[in-house]
């Protein structure tokens, strides 16, 4: 009996689908998108590029998954059932792309309202990803030509 049990935690843990972990990462720029509780055009096309850019999908693929992403995220009652599907499956370089998409979609309009700034942050803390990696994404994608 003790074997069994011990086999059964000595089975990896299975991958999500693809898609899963997609629509995770897509729920999360979509929260930022709607922090501000004003939705634009130049964020809606920093979220598709940013999408596109991660997942290497197509536009009809990317618009599905914006979709799919927006039902998600707006019925969603916190940010862990997201949160949690990323840290179980991708590394830190992944989860640092992430952030540098979440700042590219807040800075989409020009203006960094305090309430992206904020879901950034919870996001980050929620991912593990350390204050000064936080801070070097933000910096990237605020001055990109200021970069090494």
């Amino acid at each position: 009996m003790i074997a069994r049990l011990l086999q059964l935690f000595a089975q990896p843990a299975a991958r999500p689908d693809r898609h899963t972990l997609d629509l995770a990462c897509a729920a999360l720029l979509t929260e930022i998108m709607r922090a501000d509780h004003q939705l634009n055009a130049q964020e809606q096309a920093s979220l598709q590029q940013t999408l596109r850019s991660l997942f290497h999908l197509n536009e009809q693929e990317t618009a599905e998954l914006m979709q799919e992403a927006l039902q998600h995220s707006h019925g969603a009652s916190d940010l862990f059932q997201f949160t949690d599907v990323i840290n179980r499956h991708w590394q830190a370089e992944e989860k640092f792309r992430l952030l540098q998409g979440l700042w590219q979609v807040a800075y989409s309009d020009a203006h960094l309202d305090h309430y992206e700034e904020h879901m950034i942050r919870r996001i980050s803390d929620l991912l593990h990803i350390p204050h000064s990696e936080f801070i070097r994404a933000k910096l990237s994608v605020k001055n990109p030509d200021q970069q090494p």
